[in-house]
């Protein structure tokens, strides 16, 4: 019944936010309508993250794409209304000297999710079939043992328990170049772009190839790819939300009933009597 309501209310709203033009390519979804839209969505999260907590139910998301794909603005719309003890984001760093000793998945095994838990990986083990490859971080012959190792260890994963959802969002050539050139002339974003987005830039058909070959060899009935459209990133945000609410069988709980209890205040209790402690407000 929650998702019949869900489906009827997506195709409402999306009358208003994807009304094609003569090309028949929908125009950039306006802001008004996302807005409507995800907060709806975030209260299927929360209903979700409830069910999550209730059930013990372990669930594994994947975020992979090429750089300024949105995967960032898409891990905060999924997290940003649910709690941070129940989603859990997984970016890893570079890895140590230690790590890089290791077999290679074993470093991403402790961050799985366990019952009651929702984790998000920005990045995944799929670094060893994308970014890693194409830069030259390691040899064809490591890459080779990864993908025919990463089928079994995803089997395992969703043997243990765990719904296991991998998504690749797909950004156009125009469109990478129109973000990194924003990124460029923004100060708040200038951070986002480092020297190896520099590099994987010209690397547009390398990153094309490996992503091929790393379907091919992953995409596999117990864990398929999903591939995102994002050139629109709040339609890619809104579509992949919709799309794991979709993957995972949860029932809305019942809310709570909540009432606040009285409570008594003195008049005779002020506020901190802070002095100089107080920040200046030019606000």
């Amino acid at each position: 019944m929650a998702k019949k309501k869900r489906d009827d209310e997506h195709e409402n709203g999306a009358r208003v936010a994807t009304a094609p033009p003569p090309d028949g390519e929908p125009p950039r979804m306006e802001n008004k309508p996302y807005l409507r839209e995800l907060r709806r969505l975030h209260g299927e999260l929360v209903a979700l993250q409830e069910w999550v907590k209730r059930s013990g139910t372990k669930v594994c998301v994947v975020l992979e794409g090429r750089d300024t794909a949105g995967k960032g603005g898409t891990i905060k719309a999924i997290t940003e209304r649910v709690s941070p003890r129940v989603f859990r984001v997984v970016a890893l760093p570079a890895p140590t000297e230690r790590e890089k000793s290791q077999m290679y998945l074993q470093r991403y095994l402790p961050y799985l999710p366990a019952g009651g838990e929702v984790v998000v990986f920005d990045r995944s083990w799929y670094n060893r079939a994308g970014v890693e490859r194409v830069l030259g971080f390691t040899s064809e012959d490591e890459v080779a043992r990864f993908l025919e190792a990463a089928p079994g260890v995803e089997q395992a994963m969703v043997r243990s328990g765990i719904i296991l959802l991998k998504y690749w969002l797909e950004v156009g050539p125009q469109e990478q170049t129109r973000r990194l050139e924003s990124r460029i002339n923004d100060p708040r974003k200038i951070w986002k772009l480092s020297d190896l987005d520099l590099k994987s830039y010209t690397r547009w058909n390398e990153y094309s190839r490996a992503r091929d070959e790393m379907f091919r060899t992953t995409d596999t009935p117990w864990a398929p790819w999903h591939v995102v459209p994002s050139d629109d990133k709040k339609r890619a945000r809104l579509n992949l939300i919709t799309h794991l609410l979709d993957q995972v069988p949860y029932e809305p709980l019942e809310p709570r009933k909540v009432t606040l209890p009285k409570r008594r205040v003195s008049p005779d209790i002020v506020g901190p009597r802070a002095g100089d402690r107080r920040i200046p407000t030019p606000f």
